[in-house]
């Protein structure tokens, strides 16, 4: 069964959270470590479901500005 978590993460002095689909915290850790190898992963966390839909973060398929 696969879940939105929302993976934060810190590169080059700047902080971004991006969301990813995954069967568990540790694999959407891992997807978002493997697209970003040089990025520090601060948290993992399940999306919450009304605010992070009014605020919406990246995909981690998305290009970063």
């Amino acid at each position: 069964m696969m879940h939105h978590y929302t993976v934060g993460m810190a590169s080059r002095g700047k902080t971004e959270a991006v969301t990813v689909d995954a069967e568990d915290a540790l694999i959407a850790a891992l997807k978002v470590k493997c697209r970003h190898p040089d990025a520090a992963i601060t948290y993992v966390r399940k999306r919450n479901s009304r605010g992070d839909l009014r605020h919406p973060h990246h995909e981690v398929g998305e290009a970063r500005a």
